[in-house]
């Protein structure tokens, strides 16, 4: 199993897929609180749900994403680093401020951030012709996969995103998502 860690811990066992979750930086207030109450402490799943919906919510900070040229090249980059060969792509959803992927990595995950994050920031700041100013939030949440039925759900969570957030009634109506395709 290879970790490291930086502000947060990063598992990834060899053989298991992995779900990811970039954002865009400042796409969340730096004091931002999430599911903070002193009678129960949160999970690690409660807290994440409650993180995704204050990002699907787009009250604050950045939504380059909603840019389709943005999202576009967002997609076209994770398919050709599943060309690439740094991974295989199972599901995957680009939403206003963020983007959730499920993949089954086939380099090390600092890597493959490193390489997509990189590569789309570059391309996205071109767009928006900004220079010099950070894209991505530095650090990615990551959560390996444990077993077949938490892959299932992981794999309906992201592609139900949009329908979650209100953006369509169907997950096949959101253009940015393995389950338009």
């Amino acid at each position: 199993m290879t970790y490291y860690e930086r502000h947060l811990p990063h598992w990834q066992p060899a053989g298991k897929d992995v779900f990811v979750t970039w954002r865009l930086y400042g796409s969340l207030p730096a004091n931002a609180r999430i599911l903070a109450s002193p009678h129960r402490p949160a999970s690690a799943g409660e807290r994440f749900r409650a993180f995704d919906q204050a990002l699907d919510r787009a009250s604050v900070g950045p939504l380059w994403l909603k840019e389709s040229r943005i999202a576009e090249c967002l997609v076209a980059v994770l398919q050709r680093s599943q060309e690439q060969e740094l991974f295989r792509l199972h599901a995957y959803v680009v939403m206003a401020n963020h983007v959730h992927v499920l993949l089954a990595p086939l380099r090390s995950l600092a890597e493959i951030t490193r390489l997509v994050k990189g590569a789309t920031a570059r391309q996205g700041n071109k767009i928006l012709a900004r220079t010099g100013v950070p894209f991505w939030q530095d650090e990615s949440l990551d959560h390996w996969i444990r077993n077949a039925s938490e892959w299932n759900r992981i794999r309906d969570y992201i592609e139900q995103n949009p329908v979650s957030a209100g953006l369509v009634s169907n997950a096949k109506d959101w253009p940015w998502s393995s389950a338009s395709k």
